[in-house]
């Protein structure tokens, strides 16, 4: 029976909001009824947004070498919580014997290309651009937020939540909202697989009328739905 590979630590909380997600969207009646998930939760990884600002080591190799554990485990398919890791992702899928799943592409997928759609993310994820090309690539309008004025306080409520302060997580991205807001940003994607976990804490008013669209939930409902599609979830199918 193949399992769903995650590689993860990066960082641990998104880790542990994906599975959740993954357990919680699994349309389970019973524990043998849900998907075999099989994680390497290694957070020694370099810092990826700080390789691509040219500020850090590569985090490619080390990426691999999570990617080689899970084929070993028996892993039918990758999946990466991390938006900045997507980077490397053509190193990754050719490395790979098995599919990566791409974050980008299932959360533009979930986002209507008639409007215009923000993308909120670590410095590295936004220079990187896969984001920018995959919402041109669906015919969409990207929206980036100012890297002087916007890009700060993106960067303070990624470093709340890495920090375990989701409050003042939460207080940053409410800033960041009112903002796009103000210019008539139709969806955001929390484009950094922190930014999910500060929205709780953020007054609903501050992103009233945008679509929020949440990268680890939907990262999470792609998975499901591969590892249903082949039966993964199936009793009758696992091997004793």
């Amino acid at each position: 029976m193949a399992k769903i590979g995650v590689l993860g630590g990066m960082g641990p909380a998104a880790s542990a909001d994906f599975l959740t997600k993954l357990v919680q969207l699994t349309p389970a009646t019973c524990d043998q009824e849900h998907l075999p998930v099989v994680v390497a939760n290694l957070p020694h990884v370099p810092d990826r947004s700080r390789a691509i600002l040219g500020q850090g080591a590569s985090p490619l190799a080390a990426m691999c070498a999570s990617i080689d554990l899970l084929v070993q485990a028996g892993c039918g398919v990758i999946v990466v919580p991390c938006n900045t890791s997507h980077h490397w992702y053509p190193e990754l899928a050719k490395h790979s014997p098995i599919p990566v799943l791409h974050i980008a592409e299932v959360c533009i997928a979930s986002v209507s290309s008639s409007g215009t759609t923000a993308i909120l993310g670590t410095q590295g994820c936004i220079q990187s651009g896969f984001y920018q090309r995959t919402i041109a690539a669906h015919g969409g309008i990207c929206h980036v937020p100012d890297a002087n004025s916007l890009q700060p306080s993106i960067d303070a409520s990624i470093a709340g939540v890495k920090g375990g302060d989701l409050a003042g997580g939460a207080r940053h991205l409410e800033t960041v909202f009112r903002n796009l807001s103000k210019k008539g940003v139709n969806a955001v994607v929390l484009g950094c697989t922190e930014l999910p976990l500060a929205v709780p804490g953020c007054d609903p008013s501050s992103y009233e009328g945008m679509t929020l669209v949440d990268s680890i939930l939907e990262l999470a409902r792609a998975s499901v739905r591969y590892g249903i599609e082949r039966g993964w979830n199936n009793p009758a199918q696992r091997l004793i």
